[in-house]
């Protein structure tokens, strides 16, 4: 007898199957029955994937079972089919047939020691919260370098980053469960500090040009070193340790310069004050050598309110991660025995019962049970109309209720929910490098070394052709040259760019999973889009069930509802709600097996019932009669979708449905269209039907009929042509397509695993979603590029200008005090430049 639940057996309803060990990533196949290549375990239907990972999650090398210490030598399934039972040699697994593996005392020691240090992190995830999630609560008041030098490495205070040396930035959490940022305020203490100071240096060093200061000029030296030592050793001593550190680890970087040129204008200073008969007399002045502690101060100073100023800026970078995580409730209204009482959201748990009441932000993702309102999801999709939802419809967490009181059972708490999910995406993404970014990257590696060397060659220019006073010129140029470079331009240039734009994606319900996706989108010109669901609404009606002759209605429902059951295609949700209007009971099936890309067969009391296209018919040798053809081709020259349901071998007669295309396709593909992009509809709808929507929509070409692994072939046949293709799909058989692509989009509104397959999510689930992203992509990239160019352009320019190079053709030479300001303002201004992108208006479409 065959056992269907042997995983050989297992039919997908999509046709689409993956290994559950995921050897091959997200490679899958289309045939059921076959073994991975790798593990030679049998290849499951990907519906199962959630199912697989929760087995996983229960047993797995890193949490063996206690016993495993006393079968040393055994053998066990990697998947744990058999819970913790073991074998005396590979044999293969009897239930997954992958290779068994052995017990080690080494695998135990690896084991103890991710037990032993995950003993909290295990404890939040059974709460229900997601890995990425849980750690940007586990780590909400930590530290992270803005430029991602050490990737996700997070520190405890602000240290500045060991790589860059640039401030490093708090990861937001909830309000209230973390102290505040404390850098801004003690910034602000520095500079206020800095600036009390340096003013009267500035005015004892500058003022005897216009005035007699009245004090011999030691007493002056000596008071000027006295005020400079709090701006040095206090206010500016945090910029002289991240110089040192990077000397010390030789990740050079901005500090690195900065600390160079103060530390030799105060020991020069110093020196000259203490030693002055060790210097040349040429360079006096007035009998005096010149003192540099007014330079040190300002420049310190300047650098301190340079840093202030992109602290502010990053705070405001970072602003659209706070405000996801600001959408959640803290408490939700819990519904126990008919009492109602308010619990932490974090103690709600699937299936609960909660109350929602008007204005209140919803606290998890689930369905309306009793009672119906106006939800404003806004801050979840970007559109401002309020959503009408009654019982059976889902909401969403951090969505705000309107006027209305429901009921509402919780379904995806935590981790699992699509506000969680859109936090995780965009904390990723954020993180993540472009492609664009890997120029500067480079530039960045040899960039502060050659600003040393220019910076010495400087000197000793100066000291070779300088005339009377080479010294001095020598040393405040090569000091102007160190001060003056920005390697933090550089490197601001790409991330804050990303992190406002894909802040601002978030904000109008697209989802981005990573930069290079974001960047790629830009170059698009051919979109492959899918129609049911995501041209069309993607909710057929059924609108007419044909017989023919010796048949009738309500056995043709009955035979299609029985096997629209198993099947969770939108047709079937037509079929099976107009069953359910007349009928309650559904006739017996089995051998249920779904076919891609043509229909579904079952045997129903004996018999073989087929539900789909004439080819499905055709596999099965039944042919379709003549007339039923032509009645079949007026309905699908009007966009209807038609499937033929036989009985034996008997075609009894046809299910007609209608799919309204949205109204944003026909904006968004002319606007794609009229921007350089080829529009290719592939669906698996008849070729009358894909005529008909292509005709409508003015899609110039389309392909009919087509099956999941027909539209994997024509991306990649595209891709080799030297086309940049975008695929945007919502179904499970789009998975494979969407992961070819070079940008997959996946519909919100669509399953999982096709959403897990893309690079971009549009919460809204509407085409129009692409041409946001489209234009968010081209805003970022030219935003980028801007602060390359201004980064490149203030270094190109500005080290020559501090070299004295102009100086023998115009007199100009810059004051290291000038090129303390400018290095400042060259990173805040980059800074800036990346959060105009909040004012980009993504809905506005011209076409």
């Amino acid at each position: 007898m065959e056992n269907h639940n042997h995983p050989s057996a297992k039919i997908s309803p999509s046709s689409v199957y993956y290994c559950p060990m995921e050897c091959e990533g997200e490679k899958v196949y289309f045939a059921p029955g076959k073994r991975c290549p790798v593990c030679n375990m049998f290849l499951v239907p990907i519906e199962e994937r959630a199912d697989y990972q929760n087995k996983k999650n229960a047993f797995s090398k890193t949490h063996l079972p206690d016993n495993f210490s006393e079968k040393i030598g055994e053998y066990f399934c990697p998947m744990f089919c058999e819970s913790d039972k073991t074998y005396g040699s590979d044999s293969g697994c009897p239930v997954c047939h992958m290779h068994l593996e052995q017990i080690t005392p080494e695998l135990l020691s690896e084991s103890s020691v991710e037990n032993s240090n995950s003993g909290t992190h295990e404890q939040l995830k059974s709460d229900g919260l997601k890995q990425l999630v849980l750690e940007q609560q586990h780590n909400a008041g930590k530290y992270y370098c803005p430029m991602f030098c050490e990737g996700d490495k997070v520190y405890d205070s602000n240290v500045g980053c060991p790589v860059c040396g640039m401030d490093l930035v708090q990861i937001p959490g909830k309000p209230g469960e973390i102290s505040e940022d404390k850098t801004l305020e003690n910034l602000k203490k520095k500079f206020i500090t800095a600036l009390i100071f340096t003013v009267p240096v500035f005015i004892l060093s500058m003022g005897g040009m216009f005035f007699d200061v009245g004090i011999s000029g030691r007493t002056q030296g000596i008071l000027e070193l006295i005020l400079t030592i709090p701006v040095l050793f206090y206010a500016g001593w945090f910029l002289m340790k991240r110089g040192w550190n990077s000397f010390k680890t030789w990740n050079l970087n901005m500090f690195s310069l900065i600390a160079l040129g103060i530390a030799a204008a105060f020991v020069f200073s110093i020196a000259a004050m203490v030693f002055p008969q060790l210097f040349p007399h040429e360079i006096s002045h007035d009998g005096r050598i010149p003192l540099y502690f007014e330079a040190v101060c300002v420049i310190l100073t300047l650098v301190i309110l340079g840093q202030l100023m992109e602290a502010a800026a990053h705070k405001k970078t970072g602003n659209a991660i706070k405000e996801l995580m600001n959408l959640s409730p803290s408490e939700a209204n819990l519904i126990v025995d008919g009492h109602e009482q308010k619990v932490p959201l974090s103690e709600i748990k699937s299936g609960d019962v909660l109350r929602v009441k008007p204005g209140d932000k919803i606290p998890v993702d689930g369905k309306i049970i009793e009672g119906e309102s106006t939800v404003d999801e806004s801050m979840i999709t970007g559109e401002p109309i309020p959503t009408e939802k009654k019982t059976a419809d889902q909401v969403t967490s951090g969505t705000i209720n309107g006027n209305g009181v429901f009921l509402m059972e919780a379904q995806k708490v935590g981790n699992e929910t699509l506000l969680a999910q859109i936090i995780k995406m965009v904390n990723e993404a954020s993180r993540s490098k472009a492609p664009i970014q890997k120029l500067a990257d480079k530039v960045s590696k040899v960039f502060v070394p050659a600003v040393i060397a220019v910076s010495v060659l400087t000197f000793f220019a100066w000291f070779i052709f300088g005339g009377e006073n080479r010294l001095i010129l020598g040393f405040v140029n090569a000091v102007a040259v160190l001060i003056i470079a920005c390697p933090c331009a550089l490197g601001l240039a790409t991330p804050m760019s990303l992190t406002v734009g894909i802040g601002k994606g978030a904000k109008n319900g697209i989802l981005i999973r990573n930069a290079e996706s974001l960047e790629q989108m830009a170059k698009v010109n051919v979109l492959i889009t899918d129609k049911t669901g995501t041209l069309t609404e993607g909710k057929p009606s059924l609108d007419e069930i044909y017989t023919s002759e010796n048949s009738d209605r309500t056995l043709i429902l009955k035979l299609a509802a029985a096997l629209n059951q198993n099947s969770e295609h939108p047709l079937s949700e037509a079929v099976l709600k107009e069953f359910k209007k007349e009928h309650t009971v559904f006739e017996n099936t089995e051998n249920f097996e779904n076919i891609s890309g043509k229909g579904i067969k079952a045997t129903i009391n004996g018999e073989t019932a087929l539900l789909g296209t004439e080819a499905l018919l055709n596999q099965f040798s039944i042919t379709v009669p003549e007339n039923l053809k032509n009645i079949v081709i007026g309905k699908q020259d009007e966009a209807r979708t038609v499937s033929y349901l036989s009985y034996g071998k008997k075609v009894l007669g046809f299910l007609s449905f209608s799919d309204k295309i949205k109204k944003t396709s026909r904006l968004a593909v002319e606007y794609l269209q009229k921007n350089k992009v080829e529009i290719i509809m592939m669906t698996g709808d008849n070729e009358h039907t894909a005529n008909a929507v292509a005709a409508e929509l003015g899609i110039q070409k389309y392909f009919a009929g087509q099956l999941p692994q027909d539209k994997l072939e024509e991306i990649k046949k595209l891709q080799q042509s030297g086309k940049t293709v975008a695929m945007a799909g919502d179904g499970i058989n789009d998975a494979p397509a969407l992961a070819q692509s070079d940008v997959g989009i996946s519909m919100g509104t669509g399953t999982d695993v096709a959403i897990e397959s893309s690079e971009i999510t549009l919460l809204k689930g509407d085409i129009l979603g692409v041409v946001k992203a489209r234009i968010l992509s081209e805003k970022l990239l030219g935003n980028i590029k801007q602060n390359l160019f201004f980064a490149f352009v203030y270094n190109v320019f500005g080290i020559p200008l501090a070299s004295g190079l102009l100086y023998p053709f115009f007199g100009i030479l810059l004051s290291p005090m000038i090129a303390a300001a400018a290095m400042s303002l060259s990173s805040v201004s980059v800074i800036l430049n990346s959060l105009r992108l909040n004012k980009v208006d993504l809905n506005k479409i011209n076409n």
